[in-house]
């Protein structure tokens, strides 16, 4: 007998994201991650790039954010609904995440090998 499915909502109840960023585990195919993650005004340290060592898909799902991409001259504003894959290894920064309103994003992280 199958395990019966799982459900959920990616937008209610959303944590308290004030005080620093969230990051809830959906779902672990050993080869894949997919997280859920709840900013509210948080953004990569200055001076700070994010390099990691899987491809990441990302979709915003809620709020608003920027990304700065190493090598692009302008930042990526992302509303939901927008989309953006980041390969492994390719430098970048969350510029800033809207502070009046909880910004959720949908993660999956995929190994690159």
């Amino acid at each position: 007998m199958s395990p019966p499915p799982a459900a959920g909502s990616l937008i209610q109840p959303l944590p308290d994201a004030f005080d620093a960023e969230v990051f809830d585990a959906l779902l672990d195919g050993g080869k894949f991650r997919l997280l859920r993650i709840v900013s509210n005004g948080q953004a990569t340290p200055e001076g700070q790039w994010l390099d990691q060592d899987d491809d990441e898909w990302v979709l915003l799902v809620a709020g608003a954010a920027m990304l700065l991409i190493e090598g692009e001259e302008t930042g990526r504003g992302m509303v939901p609904g927008d989309w953006l894959l980041l390969p492994a290894h390719c430098r970048h920064r969350v510029d800033w995440t809207d502070p009046d309103q909880p910004t959720v994003w949908l993660a999956l992280h995929r190994d690159a090998g």
